[in-house]
C-alpha cells in the first residue's frame, strides 16, 4: 500500500511539473510522465546492482558482534565464530569457515552450521573473490561444520565435497540426524537444512592432493576427537587445519570413537614434527604452533595426569573433579568448562579401564 501512494505521488509531481512548464494536451502529459517514471524506475535499479554486496547482508549476530572474512595468511581466509556453544543467539554458527584462493576457484573448509548460516557465509566469501567454490572439505562428523554444504551445493551443484570415509558413512547411517536433533533444539535455525548435502568425495591418512594449483596433504588420525576426523595441510601457505581435535577457548565433547590419549599423542607429533606459518583449531583463534596448541594440550595431559592419579587409587572421576578445576586456572573463562570438564575427566578414566583391560587380554 505504501508503494502504491509513493507511486502515485511521484506521478502526480510529474504530472503538475509538465503541466506548469506548457500547455500541452493531457495525453501528451501523460505519455511524458510516464516516460519520466520509467527513467526513474530504471535508474533505481541500475543504482541497486551497482550497489556493494555488503550493504545489506552485514553477518551480525547480536552481542557476538559482526563477522567476515579476514586474511589469514596468503591466499587463507578465515572467519573465526563466535566461541560459545550453539544457541538461539549465534544461530547455530560456531565454528572457523576458511577460503582459499586458487588460480580459478576457491576451496573451502568446514562452512558452517546449517543451510541459513551457510548462506550467510557464502555472501561473506563473496566479498572477497568473486570466483566460483570448486572444492569443500568438511573436517568431521559434527554437523555445526558441515551441515551448511547445502547452501553451497545449492549455488554450484557440480562441487565437490571431500571427508573421510567414515565421516560419510556414519553421517548417512544416523549421526546428520543425531545433528539436526541438537542443532535445531538448541538454535531453531534449522530450516532449509535439509537434504543434507553429503560429502561426495573420499580422502585418506597421508593422501596428497592438488586442487586448481593449490596443493593439501591429509592426516586421518585413528584415534583423536573422532574416528571421522581429518586434518588438512595446505602446502602452498603453509596452515594446518586441525579441526576440532584443537580447540580455544571452548570445550566440545568427546564421543565413543574419541580418544583422549589419541588426541594427546596427536597434538604433541603435530608440536614436535610440524612448522606451519599458521595452526587453525575448530573453534576459536587461529595463531601460531606453541600459541595456539598449548592451551588444549595442556588443559587434556592434566586430566590424563589427574586420572591416572585416581585410577590407581580406585577412586571415581566426580571425587577428583574439583581438584582438577583448581589446577586450570587458565580454563575458566572458556565456554562449557565446567559442563563438559567432568565429563571429559570420566572419558579418561574409562580409557584407562580400557588400556588396563586390552593389558590383560594380550598377556594371556
Amino acid at each position: 500500500m505504501k508503494n502504491r501512494i509513493l507511486t502515485s505521488l511521484v506521478a502526480f509531481s510529474l504530472i503538475t511539473n509538465l503541466y506548469g512548464a506548457e500547455h500541452k494536451s493531457s495525453a501528451q502529459i501523460m505519455k511524458e510522465a510516464l516516460a519520466q517514471m520509467e527513467a526513474l524506475v530504471a535508474k533505481k535499479t541500475t543504482d541497486s546492482k551497482a550497489m556493494p554486496n555488503d550493504v545489506n547482508s552485514t553477518f551480525t549476530l547480536g552481542k557476538y558482534g559482526t563477522f567476515k572474512f579476514e586474511k589469514a595468511n596468503e591466499n587463507v581466509y578465515i572467519m573465526h565464530g563466535p566461541v560459545v556453544g550453539p544457541n538461539k543467539e549465534n544461530q547455530g554458527f560456531m565454528n572457523n569457515p576458511a577460503v582459499i584462493g586458487a588460480k580459478n576457484g576457491l576451496i573451502v573448509i568446514d562452512p558452517g552450521g546449517n543451510y541459513n548460516v551457510g548462506k550467510k557465509v557464502l555472501a561473506e566469501i563473496e566479498k572477497i573473490s568473486d570466483k566460483p567454490i570448486v572444492a569443500v572439505f568438511n573436517t568431521h562428523k559434527h554437523g555445526d561444520h558441515w551441515f551448511a554444504n547445502k547452501a553451497i551445493v545449492e549455488k554450484y551443484p557440480n562441487v565437490d565435497i571431500y571427508a573421510h570415509p567414515n565421516m560419510i558413512k556414519v553421517s548417512k547411517e544416523g549421526e546428520a540426524e543425531v545433528w539436526y536433533g541438537i542443532l535445531s533444539r538448541t538454535t531453531g535455525n534449522l530450516d532449509g537444512t535439509k537434504e543434507f548435502a553429503f560429502p561426495t568425495k573420499t580422502l585418506v591418512d597421508g593422501q596428497q592432493i592438488e586442487i586448481d594449483g593449490q596443493k593439501f596433504v591429509i592426516q586421518h588420525p585413528h584415534d583423536a576427537h573422532t574416528d571421522t576426523d581429518l586434518v588438512i595441510a595446505h602446502m602452498n601457505s603453509m596452515t594446518l587445519f586441525l579441526g576440532d581435535n584443537l580447540m580455544k577457548g571452548r570445550l566440545g565433547s568427546f564421543d565413543e570413537s574419541s580418544s583422549i590419549f589419541g588426541n594427546i599423542e596427536l597434538l604433541e607429533n603435530i608440536k614436535k614434527e610440524t612448522n606451519f606459518k599458521l595452526y587453525v583449531p575448530g573453534h576459536g583463534l587461529s595463531g601460531e604452533k606453541d600459541k595456539t596448541i598449548d592451551p588444549f594440550l595442556n588443559y587434556l595431559k592434566v586430566l590424563a595426569e589427574e586420572g591416572k592419579k585416581a585410577y590407581e587409587e580406585d577412586l571415581e572421576s566426580y571425587e577428583i573433579k574439583d581438584e582438577v578445576i583448581k589446577k586450570l586456572p587458565w580454563m575458566n573463562d572458556w565456554d562449557a568448562f565446567k559442563k563438559n570438564m567432568p565429563a571429559h575427566l570420566n572419558k579418561v578414566m574409562i580409557e584407562l579401564g580400557e588400556q588396563e583391560l586390552a593389558n590383560e587380554e594380550s598377556e594371556e
